[in-house]
């Protein structure tokens, strides 16, 4: 018995029914062209939650007030700096959640969070209350340059080292095209070894390690200025992590506090 015969390919209607009467939308690429049309036609840039938006920023000073962080001028400062120009294109939709994030050579740019509350230990100092700034800082580990450029808006003047020379020269270009702070001058970035601070600018009236190690250097110690404030991340063999150490210099010596547990890179010698 013969088969009856098919045509192909089959009208559509015969497929789907009769063609639905409502508009034809555009295709995808189509709407696209379109909206590029609409953009450049715009007058003024379009506003919105994306990652040149200073609302972004706005959040994420709004999440640290309520993780406590009450210095004004160390929100001020989150507020001004564009975290996502410090790390990876591939990473920057991760730049404003409070996480660590890789800038590359096995370093991390730190938590928010964590850079906020040291900033805002250091604004405790007698020298900050004295004179509403941190006067000139020494930064241990530049890293990506994030803490640097807000220590710009905080400081006088920052003098920052990093024994990376990948990270250090990544760092003097991301903080070349940031603007210019309203306190301090351009900073100092050095390629060298944090562990020995930097004698021919000393005393600081603020030392901030980003990497921890057994103890505190004696060199940071002696180049503190008195009035001044160091905030670090040291080992805490009790606890078997680091913890964020505080140490005032005064006329009488050296006085140490305990914070918060934390968790920062090693602190190495030597430069790479």
């Amino acid at each position: 018995m013969s088969r009856p015969t098919r045509r192909f390919p089959l009208p559509l209607a015969k497929l789907h029914g009769p063609a639905p009467s409502t508009p034809r939308t555009l295709l995808r690429p189509q709407r696209l062209l379109q909206q590029a049309a609409l953009d450049a036609a715009r007058r003024h840039q379009p506003t919105g939650l994306g990652l040149d938006s200073a609302a972004v920023r706005a959040r994420m000073v709004e999440r640290l007030r309520a993780e406590r962080i009450d210095d004004e001028r160390v929100l001020a400062a989150f507020a001004a700096v564009e975290r996502h120009r410090f790390v990876d294109s591939a990473l920057a939709n991760q730049a404003y959640e409070d996480t660590s994030l890789p800038i590359g050579q096995g370093q991390t740019i730190s938590k928010p969070s964590v850079v906020a509350r040291m900033l805002a230990l250091a604004m405790g100092s007698e020298f900050a209350r004295r004179h509403g700034h941190l006067g000139r800082v020494l930064e241990i580990g530049t890293g990506c340059g994030y803490q640097t450029a807000l220590l710009m808006r905080l400081a006088r003047s920052v003098v920052s080292i990093e024994r990376m020379r990948p990270l250090a020269e990544r760092a003097k270009d991301n903080l070349a095209a940031q603007p210019d702070a309203a306190l301090s001058s351009p900073p100092h970035l050095l390629h060298g070894d944090g562990r020995l601070g930097h004698a021919p600018r000393a005393p600081y009236d603020a030392i901030i390690a980003a990497a921890g190690g057994e103890h505190l250097p004696a060199a940071w110690i002696e180049q503190l200025a008195a009035g001044g404030r160091l905030v670090a991340p040291t080992h805490d063999a009790a606890l078997g992590s680091q913890r964020l150490v505080v140490l005032d210099k005064d006329g009488a010596g050296v006085h140490r506090r305990e914070f918060d547990a934390v968790h920062f890179v090693a602190l190495k010698s030597g430069v790479e």
